[in-house]
């Protein structure tokens, strides 16, 4: 049986009985790259109904243009991504009336699949381009106008995507200086699509035409475009299914933190062990070019927060002084948060380097070049994303990258600061060690939690704390940028971030709560909180704060839940921890008659609030 084969055979199998695909079976769809499997695929998965561990996203799909195969296509790609969609087609002609008046209840995405026919009049004159890059500039505005009124009367992000100019009509202008007018038209065309995701926070636009020109899919199939009123052929609706799901991935918190990287042919050319660190292929012509090219793109990933692991069968002390000495190495020691590098299974490896982190498994991308290594990985740790450097060097890169397995909305202070904060966690557990007790290390930390308001400038890292934190997650409720900033704005609602320092760094923002605040007594409706802060006593702090907070207001009780999820259960005990009564079905109370019967702080942590640290 083929590897399709047996892929689509595993789906089936999971449909059947009512679960969700295994984690490797995932990763094995968001590889596929041809349509006609992923066709397959989203058939089968469109009987898939409240799988749990697939977490549920709304998909309204709004076409300028007849579907097709679109959406079994794009459902595969979302499941492959982690989320189990419901996809809303809108009706065929009535793609502005749809964007105009719907009121998107409950929809969470809302993907547009726009064709030249947005933008182009029925009949258009080839000896006056300025008279049509008028026309466009008018088309754009109206779709402006389209998609920013749907985002106000909604949550939903609106997600579009730049349009190709199709040949026929470029090569239709035989002027050349005209002809290059025209594309000037449609470049600006595509530059206004772009600009509008600077627009609103709930306006999202990926670059289609740069994706088209760089795969082997052609865009547009002639006759099927004439027969059916289908613009696209299925490779080029993969490629944007393929970017929607990027896109699903980001929206649901489920990219990836973690890049563990081996090091023999994969950093470089050859096994260190025999050339020596003089002998290995790396910088200067091909194929150490593509070697050092994916230590680079390593580099950029690491510079915008992606944690780097070593992982690799070595001598430790041989690697050491290859990573110091080599003059053409771009990765440093320094550049790895943790390192793994010993004759041990690489799969024990990977679990102690999460351990150490204090991240998730599930976290990890793994780049080796060794199928057995990859294998082994693959059954032991399912949760993993493996991927293979094997083969011709100059392809790693785009295996790396292709997936977008790291993306996210926004870059924040703290993802920039990631790699670092985890690299201070290692030394942080080093330091832990020479203590007689763990409060005499705590107080040696010097923990300082910054309490503040959020504001608008806080809007992106609180709601990708929503969408990314699972382990200490008490009720999994995931406030987006749009509810997130909404509640801000509302008296009634409080929306409060966290953040940690000690002797060892400044971790950044790694809390947030959403407090209503409408009634007499205050509901926390959901506390998230990294768990690399965890063992500290910062949750006990927060809760003190809560409290404190509560009971200066005049409220009478704070309320608060926890839901548990196969994730979450560190969370478990959080409330009553606290201090807080159980009443029930995971409901929890505190009384605030009086200051006597506040929760306190832990001894070691200094509290301060935004103000006092401005002074």
């Amino acid at each position: 049986m083929s590897d399709r084969a047996d892929l689509l055979e595993s789906l089936r199998a999971a449909v059947a009985e009512g679960r969700a695909p295994s984690p490797a079976d995932l990763t094995r769809l968001a590889l596929v790259t041809d349509p006609m499997v992923l066709r397959k695929a989203g058939k089968l998965l469109a009987r898939l109904e409240d799988a749990e561990g697939l977490r549920p996203l709304r998909v309204a799909v709004l076409a300028t243009c007849t579907i097709g195969s679109y959406e079994q296509i794009l459902r595969a790609s979302l499941v492959s991504a982690g989320v189990l969609p419901e996809l809303a087609p809108g009706p065929y002609g009535m793609f502005e009336l749809t964007l105009a008046t719907d009121p998107f209840d409950g929809v969470d995405v809302i993907t547009l699949l726009l064709d030249e026919t947005a933008f182009l009049p029925h009949d258009w004159a080839a000896t006056d381009v300025d008279g049509l890059a008028g026309h466009l500039e008018a088309r754009l505005a109206d779709l402006r106008g389209l998609v920013l009124s749907a985002v106000e009367r909604c949550t939903a992000t609106v997600l579009l995507h730049t349009v190709p100019l199709p040949a026929q009509v470029r090569d239709s202008v035989i002027s050349w200086r005209a002809r290059a007018a025209l594309s000037k038209a449609w470049a600006k065309l595509n530059e206004g699509l772009l600009d509008l995701a600077a627009q609103h926070r709930q306006v999202a636009v990926t670059d289609l035409v740069s994706v088209l020109a760089d795969s082997p899919h052609a865009a547009r199939d002639d006759r099927l475009h004439r027969y059916g009123d289908l613009p696209y052929t299925d490779g080029a609706l993969y490629l944007l299914a393929r970017e929607v799901r990027r896109f699903a991935q980001v929206r649901a918190g489920l990219s990836r933190k973690v890049l563990a990287l081996d090091l023999d042919n994969t950093l470089w050319g050859g096994v260190l062990g025999e050339v020596g660190a003089e002998g290995v292929q790396l910088g200067g012509l091909y194929p150490g070019n593509a070697y050092q090219e994916v230590q680079r793109t390593a580099s950029r990933l690491r510079d915008q927060g992606v944690v780097l692991v070593l992982a690799s069968k070595n001598d430790a002390d041989l690697v050491d002084e290859a990573l110091t000495a080599h003059p053409e190495v771009l990765l440093r020691p320094e550049a790895f948060s943790a390192k793994a590098v010993n004759w041990s299974p690489k799969a024990g490896n990977l679990r102690e380097a999460a351990s150490a982190l204090g991240l998730g498994i599930g976290s990890f991308v793994f780049l080796d070049d060794s199928p057995f290594e990859r294998g082994h990985v693959e059954e032991e740790l399912p949760e993993v994303v493996v991927l293979a450097a094997d083969g011709d060097p100059a392809h790693i890169v785009r295996t790396l990258l292709a997936q977008g397995w790291f993306d996210v909305a926004e870059l924040t202070e703290t993802d920039l600061a990631r790699p670092e904060l985890y690299r201070s966690r290692t030394l942080r557990n080093d330091f832990a060690g020479g203590f007689g007790s763990s409060e005499d290390y705590l107080h040696a930390l010097q923990v300082r939690l910054v309490v503040e308001e959020a504001d608008g400038f806080a809007v992106a890292r609180v709601a990708q704390l929503a969408a990314r934190t699972n382990q200490f997650n008490l009720t999994g409720l995931r406030f987006d940028e749009a509810e997130t900033g909404r509640r801000i704005a509302d008296p009634d609602h409080l929306v409060v971030t966290f953040a940690v320092a000690d002797r060892f760094g400044d971790e950044g923002v790694i809390g947030a709560a959403w407090v209503d605040r409408s009634d007499a007594e205050w509901h926390v409706d959901n506390l998230v909180l990294s768990c690399r802060v965890l063992g500290r006593g910062v949750e006990l702090a927060i809760a003190a704060w809560l409290a404190r907070r509560a009971h200066a207001a005049g409220a009478t009780a704070l309320r608060g839940r926890y839901v548990p999820s196969k994730k979450n259960g560190l969370a478990k005990g959080f409330w009553t921890d606290a201090g807080f009564t159980g009443e029930g079905d995971g409901a929890y109370a505190l009384a605030l008659d009086s200051d006597t019967g506040l929760p306190g702080t832990p001894a070691w942590i200094n509290l301060l609030e935004g103000n006092e640290v401005a002074r």
